[in-house]
């Protein structure tokens, strides 16, 4: 597929203070994209459609330049310490993503462009921590990789991080354009994750993103770049013949891998769940999904502010678990699981 490139794009007037700031619009000009003045990301006004699922759609491929105001980074556990905000908002179309009510009624696509006070408020945080290694997680609230190719704000984090003593960086993407990676001097403290899944959820739920083969053949790129690799099983669910559709997983993927040298390679497992506002969002965004949201098949589990999500009965997650870990010391004996949830 294609790279992403924004359809209308909004630029902040503080962002121009910046020097990323001024070389987006500078690039976004040259490029002929319709560009137009907010005074914040909250002011985003005028996104085009006839209805909201189209004002939805459209927002998707709408870039807003901006300034990070908000400089206390949240916590991203069982993943990292912290999230190191690059970017909010995502391209793809995947439609279980929690960013479905999480950025609610602002789906549009925002990058960060004072970097410098975001690495710096990074090291603070390194410092305090010092000398335990603080991880930072780049993909929590939008797939940062999709957007890098135009922003480079990503290469610049990984380089920035690269050159501290007690930072490590993280992050996951459902896409393939990473070759402006490969040259970063990571110095094996940034692990690069893809998102990977059965035929039948990429098929189904992932529209909008790239293809298993694009992400195993950028996964081959990266690994030979001497980035530490990993891979996010997200979410597991279960669909008819999902035991052979996950083993087959695993095939395709040793079979992309072959031949490499992969001495620290990791597997995050997370279960499918929702929430009681992410159904009726995902319904209304995606009105023909097969996503399987019943309630009264599923267990309630209480989470982060007291929002409770679905996830599958403790016997099915237990199968889940048991069946991909299985598959993991099969395929790969030497990798980790560094959790299932």
């Amino acid at each position: 597929m294609d790279p992403f490139m924004p359809q209308l794009v909004y630029i902040e007037p503080q962002a121009l203070e910046y020097p990323l700031g001024c070389e987006l619009k500078e690039k976004f000009e040259k490029l002929g994209l319709e560009i137009r003045e907010t005074t914040s990301h909250n002011q985003v006004r005028g996104i085009p459609g006839e209805n909201e699922l189209q004002q939805y759609r459209n927002a998707k491929s709408t870039l807003v330049v901006g300034v990070r105001r908000t400089l206390k980074f949240d916590t991203s556990k069982p993943s990292a310490e912290y999230a190191i905000p690059l970017a909010t908002g995502c391209m793809g179309h995947c439609h279980y993503c929690y960013l479905q009510t999480t950025l609610g009624s602002k789906p549009y696509i925002r990058t960060y462009v004072n970097l410098e006070e975001i690495f710096e408020q990074a090291q603070k945080y390194m410092d305090e921590r010092a000398p335990e290694i603080t991880r930072f997680e780049a993909a929590c609230t939008s797939d940062i990789v999709g957007l890098d190719h135009l922003t480079h704000s990503l290469k610049k984090t990984i380089e920035f991080i690269g050159k501290t003593e007690y930072g490590r960086l993280r992050f996951v993407t459902k896409f393939h354009h990473v070759d402006h990676l490969l040259d970063a001097e990571h110095n094996g403290k940034t692990r690069f994750r893809f998102s990977v899944n059965s035929r039948y959820v990429i098929k189904n739920f992932e529209p909008g993103t790239s293809s298993f083969d694009e992400r195993l053949d950028a996964a081959r790129k990266v690994a030979k770049a001497g980035y530490p690799l990993g891979f996010i099983i997200a979410p597991i669910y279960m669909h008819e013949d999902w035991e052979d559709g996950y083993r087959e997983l695993f095939d395709r993927l040793k079979e992309h891998l072959a031949g490499l040298d992969l001495p620290n390679l990791t597997f995050e497992l997370i279960q499918h769940r929702f929430t009681k506002p992410a159904k009726k969002v995902i319904e209304k965004r995606y009105p023909k999904t097969k996503l399987e949201m019943d309630e009264e098949k599923r267990k309630y589990k209480w989470g982060r502010y007291g929002i409770g999500k679905y996830v599958y009965p403790d016997d099915e997650a237990k199968d889940l678990e048991t069946t991909i870990r299985r598959y993991v010391d099969t395929f790969f004996p030497n990798a980790v699981v560094q959790y299932f949830t």
